[in-house]
């Protein structure tokens, strides 16, 4: 059982390890976390479970004249787009394209930062725990989940802290396995569920790999 709010990113993470540990996991399963601020819960989480930790960027798409409020979202190259609301906000396919061209090329910015260079890990065949520090509408972790669908992994498992009871439903669908620790309602909003939700800092994402990086033997890269 999680205790609400967690203290922070970190205990949320170590809840989840605690909660997974109970879990067959193979021995191959690596964790794979949206940046920025699903890392420093996956980094916890990776750690007490001795797993590997990767990233798999994911940007949401807003609606172009009000940016904030999500259209949908892409991951690899899918995306992942709210139909309805699109519809009704009348918004074109140029118009989403333009957005989706921008989210693109700040994916390929964090994925050269938060790299160095370094391939991503060979997914093929592992069991992969996508984690990111909650569930608000879902929608940027269903585009991770069919982009690393695509990478023929062995089995998908989402592993949250916190998520909105329709998202949670949503994604159980989806994937394998979810494991959401708290699904309050009403949800509000991710950050109420923790007393410090500060931003997570590019350099603190790229500190929290490489510390993963050496305290982790390292699996193959994709050329």
């Amino acid at each position: 059982m999680s205790h609400l709010p967690f203290a922070d990113r970190a205990d949320a993470g170590l809840q989840l390890a605690e909660h997974l540990a109970f879990h067959r996991l193979a021995d191959h399963a690596t964790v794979l976390a949206l940046p920025r601020g699903g890392v420093p819960v996956g980094f916890a989480l990776a750690g007490q479970l001795h797993l590997p930790l990767d990233v798999l960027i994911v940007r949401k798409l807003g609606v172009p004249w009000q940016r904030e409020l999500a259209m949908g979202a892409i991951a690899g190259g899918e995306r992942i787009l709210d139909e309805r609301m699109i519809a009704e906000l009348g918004i074109s396919d140029r118009e989403i394209d333009e957005v989706a061209e921008q989210e693109e090329a700040e994916i390929r910015r964090r994925d050269e930062l938060y790299r160095s260079g370094r391939g991503p890990l060979d997914l093929a065949g592992r069991s992969v725990i996508l984690v990111d520090d909650g569930l608000a509408t879902g929608s940027t972790m269903s585009a991770a989940a069919r982009c690393v669908e695509k990478l023929t992994p062995a089995r998908i498992i989402v592993a949250v802290p916190v998520g909105s009871r329709e998202a949670s439903a949503r994604l159980a669908r989806a994937v394998d396995e979810l494991v959401c620790l708290a699904t309050p309602d009403p949800f509000l909003a991710v950050g109420r569920w923790y007393r410090n939700f500060a931003q997570t800092t590019d350099a603190e994402v790229r500190t929290l790999l490489e510390q993963n990086r050496h305290d982790v033997p390292a699996l193959n890269c994709v050329a």
